[in-house]
């Protein structure tokens, strides 16, 4: 199995990046890319809270969409670019996210979770409103992807499943997925019921963590129960995270005996590599 596109690539359109299309375009042509996937992020209401902290998460889809068009053709034959987004999601926020997926082409479009409970894990305040309980804040949080794909399904893979881990404030909890098996199997049961996929998403390892989003207990589990493909991005915001670890991923993922569900996206189509 070889992963030469990344379907999950961030830029300067993103609030939590500073690097321009061009660089990350630029970085993928000299290590092999065929595909680069610009995932950036689109997430409404972000709580005000955090605004302290220069935290905006939307742009000009427009001038996404005509940066695109001129870095295609001036890249043409070198690699393929794709329009994609990355929407934060709130099960209050369908209607909204509807309107914007339907009123652009977009090649390829990821659900996350970035915001629980109209806080955002990544900042202390979350733990703290729950009392630092790090068991409880990563079952809430699957049980709130569960609560987002049953209000959307206009998406096509649900992001980093396992996302929360990297933040969870007790540095000694084991997080093992058995522990939160029920809320597991719901969150996938819906994403299969919606016919969607789910992303492998090497940032874990970027992080420090042993594995890539989600555990390989989680992936296993998405396909015994009758999940149909995923995808491969790293999540890069910056031209060195690009591709990260996808040769190490990749035997990883022969080794699970998964690879043949592997798919890349095109006018939010899947296809076999």
């Amino acid at each position: 199995m070889k992963l030469i596109s990344d379907y999950h690539v961030h830029s300067a359109f993103s609030g939590d990046s500073e690097t321009p299309m061009e660089e990350m375009i630029k970085k993928g042509i000299s290590i092999g890319l065929q595909r680069i996937c610009f995932t950036d992020h689109i997430d409404y209401d972000y709580p005000t809270q955090y605004l302290d902290y220069g935290c905006v998460f939307e742009f000009e889809v427009e001038n996404y969409f005509k940066e695109i068009s001129l870095l295609r053709k001036k890249y043409e034959g070198q690699i393929k670019i794709l329009a994609g987004i990355e929407l934060g999601m709130k099960p209050d926020l369908a209607n909204r996210l509807e309107k914007l997926v339907s009123a652009f082409p977009f090649d390829f479009v990821i659900a996350s979770s970035h915001l629980l409970d109209n806080y955002d894990p990544y900042y202390p305040d979350y733990w703290d409103s729950i009392h630092n309980n790090t068991e409880y804040g990563i079952r809430r949080y699957f049980q709130s992807i569960r609560e987002n794909v049953e209000a959307f399904q206009n998406f096509d893979v649900y992001g980093h499943l396992d996302y929360i881990v990297r933040y969870a404030p007790d540095k000694n909890f084991v997080y093992d997925p058995a522990c939160f098996q029920e809320e597991v199997d719901a969150l996938l049961k819906a994403i299969i019921q919606a016919g969607k996929g789910i992303e492998v998403n090497t940032a874990g390892l970027k992080y420090g963590l042993p594995f890539a989003h989600p555990k390989e207990e989680i992936l296993k589990r998405f396909f015994a129960l009758g999940g149909t493909y995923f995808t491969v991005g790293s999540d890069a915001h910056k031209p060195e995270h690009l591709a990260y670890d996808f040769s190490k991923e990749a035997e990883r993922l022969e080794a699970l005996q998964i690879s043949s569900y592997y798919r890349i996206f095109e006018n939010r189509k899947p296809m076999i590599p």
